[in-house]
């Protein structure tokens, strides 16, 4: 028996937590055998502060559930040691004496082409070849075992004309997970339908394409002077958000049966150009609320922020559109609108690589931009992190915003995604937010294959500090 990271049992076997677990017992540490063909972890029980192990091995569609419970001890190190010998016996033990008799289907193999390669994703050929994607492909695989593909067309769509829109709501699968949630699939519409111990919340993922013309893909707007930026900011990006979130709010989703008296969450992501997601946050809040925010220093130094109405937004010959999405008809049964500029495939890279997936050959750099906590600050703090160091962390939530539609029937309360960064506004557009101490707006992530990390972590500790 090897210990292991919680990120690594969280990848593997986390999915199979109940939400109720954490009032029975605390996870203590973790653990696998066989290579990871086994896993458990040693817990101490609430009641009575006894110490057991758990015990996860592969059911027949390959997800890890529990196989057997240890006897209780009086200390964790007599637990450890009955653990280490029930994960042997279960490694020992042939497969199907794991299966446990309410597995539908037979196991999906994901990463196999299922269309010709020039019919192909470019990222997924990518996600597939690549020996830096390595930790991204070993992360996904165990993680998608669970995924219940509701519409079932994932895997085809994951490989062809879908594969950003999957892998954000795998992101969000994950983010919920991690939060505590037990997602209920047994319905298509919405996406999500989240139950824990603080609530109960359902959501649909949403995504912002490129404009196409037919099958012709066109070209963002240029960015190249400061007016262009501002147009881009201010006009484009709001109408693409517009155009994707309207179409949503069409569908009512809060007149089914299963959404209804429980806070509903629209969760979008920005994918309407190569990396246009690490500045469209801003965008989407201008729309969102109706407000922009003008900052300005006075004679004094002091800063001062003032609100300032956006009536509607306008680009090119497009017809304008109203700003202000919470104020729209029937918007007031969205609770919520939740973004990221995180959910894309370097994310489940850096969680793959943190949870020991990959060759071992893949070095990772992560750069980008975070939330100063300066009142007085105009810009965001700059960091860069070596992704393999062992002082760095991150979780899934991280980066994650909620955005709170002050006019929502039902209330999506920061207890139900405590770790994200939660943004309200006034009546008269007073902006106040939540936000964790580290909290990325948006980062880049670097990546070679093969790499000797070893030595890299060995000369990136020898290296003076900066």
């Amino acid at each position: 028996m090897e210990d292991i990271p919680q990120v690594r049992f969280d990848a593997i076997a986390g999915y199979a937590r109940q939400p109720q677990a954490a009032l029975f017992g605390k996870e203590l540490s973790y653990h696998q055998a066989d290579g990871g063909q086994v896993t458990g972890i040693v817990m101490r029980d609430n009641a009575d502060g006894d110490y057991f192990g758990l015990v996860f091995a592969r059911d027949a569609k390959l997800r890890f559930r529990n196989v057997a419970i240890t006897p209780f001890v009086a200390t964790a190190a007599g637990a450890s040691g009955d653990l280490a010998n029930a994960m042997d016996e279960a490694a020992a033990a042939p497969p199907e004496t794991h299966h446990q008799a309410d597995e539908k289907g037979a196991p999906v193999d994901f990463f196999t082409p299922v269309r010709p390669l020039d019919q192909l994703d470019p990222a997924f050929v990518t996600l597939i070849e690549d020996e830096s994607f390595s930790p991204a492909r070993g992360i996904i695989e165990p993680m998608m075992r669970w995924y219940e593909d509701a519409d079932g067309n994932f895997v085809e769509q994951f490989q062809t004309t879908g594969f950003d829109q999957r892998i954000w709501e795998l992101y969000l699968f994950a983010t919920f997970i991690e939060q505590g949630y037990l997602l209920d699939r047994a319905e298509a519409v919405p996406d999500f339908a989240c139950q824990g111990l603080a609530g109960r919340f359902t959501a649909e993922a949403v995504t912002v394409g490129p404009t196409r013309v037919g099958s012709r893909v066109v070209p963002p707007p240029e960015t190249d002077t400061p007016e262009k930026l501002k147009a881009y900011l201010e006009h484009y990006l709001p109408i693409k958000f517009g155009s994707s979130l309207t179409s949503k709010l069409r569908k009512r989703y809060w007149e089914r049966d299963n959404v209804k008296s429980a806070p509903f969450a629209l969760a979008i992501a920005d994918f309407s150009s190569p990396g246009s997601m690490v500045r469209s946050s801003s965008s989407l809040e201008r729309y969102l609320y109706g407000y922009v925010h003008d900052a300005e220093r006075e004679a004094d130094g002091r800063l001062t922020v003032t609100p300032r109405r956006i009536v509607e937004h306008q680009f090119g010959d497009k017809a304008p559109i109203p700003s202000g999405f919470f104020d729209l008809p029937d918007a007031e049964n969205v609770s919520a609108v939740l973004t990221t500029a995180s959910g894309t495939i370097s994310k489940f890279n850096r969680m793959g690589l943190l949870a020991g997936f990959g060759s071992g050959r893949v070095a990772m750099v992560r750069e980008g931009t975070a939330v100063d906590h300066d009142p007085e600050a105009t810009v965001p703090k700059v960091f860069r992190g070596l992704v393999n160091s062992p002082d760095y962390s991150e979780t899934w939530v991280e980066g994650l915003n909620v955005f709170h539609n002050p006019r929502a029937v039902e209330r999506l309360g920061i207890e139900m995604l405590p770790n994200a960064a939660h943004h309200f506004i006034s009546p008269t557009g007073e902006r106040a937010s939540r936000v964790p101490l580290f909290h990325p707006y948006a980062s880049v992530t670097r990546q070679w294959a093969p790499v000797d990390v070893e030595a890299l972590i060995a000369d990136a500790r020898a290296a003076p500090a900066s």
